[in-house]
């Protein structure tokens, strides 16, 4: 990216690197742990700049949520010219959404109260347009990748399918955003989230006993590690693929857990999520540049993570120690 770029995200990297002081850190995390009383942990939010939750229930804490994500975008919308680095974290929430969809129509129920908000299309209408197959409001992958799911599940009633499809299409959408930001920062996070994918994906496949063609099916391209090379690869080869990579304590944990019941992949899923987070941590130091806004923006997308991992914790009842082996290295 050229220095003339780098020095229009100056004001706006000022911006980030304040804002950072309010995220969800270690001690306010365990002060939200240790608390006497549910509501005194959802206080601690307060100082996050979420609103009162009230009475804290799940309805309560996804309402708080929700409405924090679409604040948070809409802030921002206005101070970063470059629209990609927003889409790329808005456009989660609209694939969970399709696949609710096509699966309600399949299934002949209406599955609306499970769509979510935050993505770059408001929910309702996005039901709306779909019931009329009328999805030109939305981006061309998006909209190909619906009706492949569609069609697919209407013809072979196997929901796994549609699903692989519209994650396809989710990476392929990442991926495109990531190149029309113009960011090679981006566009390595991107890699680096499709690279987590594939490795749960073998992990997984692996320990179920599925071969290549499962998971031609279900890995996807643009990678660090080609897509190619995985669907040939065992479980126990894991560790060598990825010898190089941010994901190589990951992979050497997946290869070891790799045969059926070879243990819990508790440990294997945080790394996963650790190495992501430890490569945006490192554009917490660009003083300015898009780098501080890709890391803020996934930062807060784990510390919404990490709030419904403590609160429901403890709504469940669960022990401190067991809500800790469940959170996520945080940001910075």
């Amino acid at each position: 990216m050229s220095h003339e770029k780098d020095l229009d995200y100056l004001t706006i990297s000022a911006r980030i690197h304040a804002m950072e002081n309010r995220l969800l850190n270690h001690e306010r995390m365990e002060r939200m742990i240790e608390a006497r009383e549910l509501s005194e942990a959802a206080k601690v939010l307060t100082e996050c700049g979420y609103g009162d939750m009230g009475q804290v229930t799940p309805g309560a804490m996804e309402e708080t949520l929700s409405k924090a994500q679409a604040d948070l975008y809409h802030d921002l919308s206005t101070a970063v010219g470059n629209r990609a680095l927003l889409d790329v974290f808005r456009c989660r929430p609209d694939y969970h959404n399709a696949k609710v969809l096509v699966k309600g129509e399949a299934l002949g129920s209406n599955q609306e109260s499970l769509l979510v908000g935050g993505g770059r299309y408001d929910p309702r209408r996005l039901a709306e347009d779909y019931s009329r197959e009328d999805l030109r409001g939305c981006s061309d992958i998006f909209r190909r990748g619906v009706a492949r799911a569609r069609e697919t599940l209407g013809a072979t009633g196997d929901p796994q399918l549609s699903d692989f499809i519209l994650d396809r299409a989710y990476f392929e959408e990442l991926a495109a955003m990531a190149r029309q930001a113009d960011s090679k920062f981006l566009e390595g996070y991107v890699a680096l989230t499709i690279d987590v994918a594939n490795l749960r994906s073998c992990v997984r496949a692996s320990r179920l006993n599925k071969g290549m063609d499962f998971l031609q099916q279900v890995l996807v391209p643009g990678g660090n590690v080609p897509a190619r090379t995985l669907a040939t690869a065992r479980g126990d080869e894991l560790a060598g693929l990825f010898r190089t990579s941010p994901l190589s304590q990951a992979a050497a944990t997946g290869s070891a857990l790799s045969a059926p019941g070879s243990g819990a992949l508790t440990d294997f899923e945080r790394q996963c999520d650790d190495a992501v987070m430890d490569y945006l941590g490192a554009g917490r130091r660009v003083a300015f540049g898009e780098q501080p806004i890709v890391g803020y923006l996934y930062a807060r997308q784990a510390e919404m993570t990490a709030i419904r991992i403590i609160l429901s914790g403890r709504m469940a009842g669960l022990d401190g120690d067991t809500i800790r082996q469940r959170l996520r290295r945080t940001y910075g």
